[in-house]
């Protein structure tokens, strides 16, 4: 591992130097990675460690035939290495529950009779381990159980990866029963495509998370773009203008200069009266959104929020209701305005992954 100075702060990282992909293999050679769910992140991390040259077979219900479709699409192949649920979990020694967490409680019993002792129970977010008062997942004593978040989503853990670049991903030892868990860890890390890898707890991952979704990644950037649009059209501009100074030049200039070298380099790289203006504006942002974000922590915090997503994803009709919330959003005049700006972006030729390596399915023995 290498220790690392964060502004001051130093913290104990795992690189592709300390971990390179090949100790990532020899760690793997022996494991049947069945990956349980193919939808947001599934696909992403199954494709990943495929190409990486790990074993890995997917788990997928018959019953979601979008997903089993999208399997076979992506060249699993049924019987040697797509499988209902059940029989991937019989065959695999790690099994990476990445459902969503709606669908941890009844997927967990269907997995659970089918652990045997030394197997490991993987998760991309803490969410079913701790809060399982509601999720019931509680993994025998006789499993190592392991956590690796990628901070982004199953779309972006792929492209980057075809991109040669990486998700950077935190993670966690929750059981560690064989003495292997963490090189097994860290080794499915750096195989799903990590860029580097940090340290958290079941617990923290699972709060920052739910703040950072509801917070600055999605829920307060959506709502703070429809306020600056609003106001914008209220006052006379344009959609295309209002869209572009709000969405478009934020995601296709400056946030990429942040990525770059940070938001010092980007003020400092933009015209002295954005500087100014950012400048004076910024903590009068921070003073009106911090006692929300203050609430926001608090509600993650008591397990409010948790319950929340239970009881109203768990809801036969959530599909219907879902889709009306965000054609709510699509169909808004701003985001019909972003889907006008979008097509008449030049076009950039896709990036392709040049060798493919065949996963091969195993039966893990007793």
């Amino acid at each position: 591992m290498a220790v690392i100075d964060f502004g001051g702060s130093k913290e104990t990282v795992v690189t592709r130097k300390e971990f390179s992909l090949a100790k990532a293999r020899k760690v793997l050679k022996n494991e049947v990675v069945a990956v349980i769910g193919y939808g947001v992140q599934g696909p992403a991390q199954a494709l990943n460690m495929k190409d990486n040259g790990i074993n890995v077979i997917i788990g997928q219900a018959k019953s979601f035939r979008k997903d089993w479709n999208r399997a076979k699409k992506d060249g699993w192949v049924e019987g040697e290495t797509l499988f209902t649920i059940e029989e991937a979990a019989e065959r695999g020694t790690i099994i990476m529950m990445l459902v969503a967490d709606a669908a941890m409680k009844p997927v967990y019993k269907l997995v659970k009779p089918r652990l045997n002792e030394g197997d490991a129970l993987y998760f991309s977010h803490g969410f079913g381990l701790v809060y399982n008062d509601l999720t019931k997942v509680v993994p025998p004593a006789n499993v190592d159980t392991l956590l690796v978040a990628p901070k982004g989503s199953g779309t972006s853990v792929r492209r980057n990866f075809l991109a040669g670049v990486g998700i950077n991903s935190s993670f966690a030892v929750g059981q560690d029963y064989t003495g292997r868990a963490e090189e097994r860890c860290m080794a499915i890390g750096l195989a799903v495509g990590s860029g580097y890898l940090f340290p958290t707890t079941f617990e923290k991952e699972v709060t920052s998370d739910l703040v950072g979704e509801r917070g600055i990644l999605m829920g307060a950037l959506a709502g703070v773009m429809e306020a600056q649009y609003d106001v914008l059209r209220e006052n006379g501009h344009s959609p295309s203008e209002a869209f572009n100074e709000t969405v478009e030049e934020l995601t296709q200039s400056l946030i990429r200069l942040v990525d770059e070298n940070g938001m010092d380099w980007m003020f400092a790289n933009c015209s002295a009266t954005a500087q100014r203006g950012a400048l004076d504006w910024r903590p009068k942002f921070k003073k009106a959104t911090l006692p929300v974000f203050k609430d926001l922590y608090k509600a993650v915090a008591t397990k409010k929020e948790a319950a929340r997503v239970m009881r109203t994803c768990g809801k036969k009709n959530y599909k219907e209701q879902l889709t009306k919330e965000l054609d709510a959003i699509g169909n808004s005049e701003m985001w019909q305005a972003g889907a006008a700006v979008r097509k008449l972006r030049p076009k950039e030729k896709a990036r392709t992954i040049t060798k493919d390596t065949k996963g091969v399915g195993g039966r893990k023995t007793n």
